[in-house]
């Protein structure tokens, strides 16, 4: 699987979900991109705005303080 990376980190809300939204207007569906963020808050922020948007979650986990959110493209 291929995943694009949007490195976030250092980036306060919204910067991490306006990445992501930047990054997957680009991308073909079907792609899968992974955030990573230094930010706390894009644990809730990404999910939520990727559920309202009509993608998907595939993963998100928290790795030595860094939030990092795997996202489908689904339309």
């Amino acid at each position: 699987m291929d995943v694009k990376v949007v490195d976030a980190r250092g980036s306060f809300c919204p910067g991490p979900l306006m990445e992501l939204i930047k990054g997957i207007r680009q991308e073909p569906v079907g792609t899968v991109l992974e955030v990573w963020s230094s930010d706390q808050g894009s644990a809730k922020d990404i999910p939520a705005w990727v559920a309202k948007a009509g993608h998907e979650v595939l993963s998100s986990i928290e790795d030595n303080k860094i939030y990092k959110v795997q996202v489908k493209k689904l339309k």
